[in-house]
């Protein structure tokens, strides 16, 4: 069953969209060569407390902490890693890139985003973009992917018309959709329904309508589509070994558009 959100618990979200997009600002500014996954986990855990304290009332909690048992505050993935790859003691190496994926509850509503980023250590993004051309193409076609399946997330439209906006994006561009994974409907729980896929055909699927609220996230990979388990039970990579990015906004559908909950902007 999709549940409609009134504007008054979208506007909640939308203050909870706006701190969770300061968390993850932080944590990408914290990654660097040397720090490993463990240390972002514990880092997130901190902002946790400290927008919890800075918020009195919002009740703020982490998401994904004990969600299916996992058992971290956020999933870094790494390289292969497509989403939900378990912090651990590993350290990051220049030239790298990690996926950010954190999701919050606040005040009752959960907020879900993710941004994948590269480990410069004295490189600038330019120089970094320069030496890794195929890097730097996965990351901005997965971010104009996103764009893509968000400016679909109309009144009137339909799930399809998001997934094959965002499949549109990253075919064109070589890249492989990862289908087995998908965005969701997303509000008191973390996962509602509906589904979201990054494929489909327009005028398919769920018609959208004013108060649903998605979290539209294109999983791409430079190589083939498909994915595997890793042996921690929780990390999908990709099963040809080929470099991966994932980005993620929780988005409300509104009468006058999609509004971005997770980055505060209209689209």
């Amino acid at each position: 069953m999709i549940k409609i959100k009134t504007k008054e618990e979208i506007e909640i979200m939308s203050r909870g969209g706006k701190v969770l997009s300061e968390m993850l600002d932080r944590l990408s500014k914290s990654v660097r060569p040397g720090i490993t996954t463990k240390e972002i986990d514990k880092l997130s855990g901190e902002l946790v407390l400290f927008y919890a304290e800075k918020e009195r009332d919002a009740k703020i909690k982490p998401a994904f902490l004990g969600y299916g048992g996992y058992p971290a505050n956020i999933c870094l993935s790494i390289n292969d890693e497509v989403v939900h790859g378990l912090p651990s003691d590993r350290k990051l190496n220049e030239g790298e890139i990690i996926g950010l994926d954190m999701g919050i509850k606040y005040h009752d509503f959960f907020l879900d985003s993710a941004i994948t980023v590269p480990v410069l250590g004295d490189l600038s993004y330019k120089n970094w973009s320069g030496k890794n051309h195929v890097l730097h193409k996965l990351l901005e076609v997965t971010k104009e992917a996103l764009n893509a399946g968000i400016k679909q997330a109309r009144v009137g439209n339909r799930i399809g018309d998001i997934g094959h906006a965002v499949q549109a994006v990253i075919e064109r561009n070589k890249f492989g959709v990862i289908r087995e994974l998908v965005g969701h409907g997303i509000g008191r729980e973390l996962h509602e329904e509906p589904q979201v896929p990054n494929f489909g055909r327009t005028g398919d699927g769920v018609e959208l309508k004013e108060g649903m609220v998605i979290a539209i996230e294109p999983m791409v990979a430079v190589g083939d589509w498909q994915v595997k388990i890793a042996k921690d039970g929780f990390t999908y990579k990709t099963k040809d070994g080929s470099m991966s990015a994932h980005f993620e906004h929780t988005v409300a559908i509104t009468k006058d558009g999609p509004i971005v909950l997770t980055s505060n902007k209209f689209c």
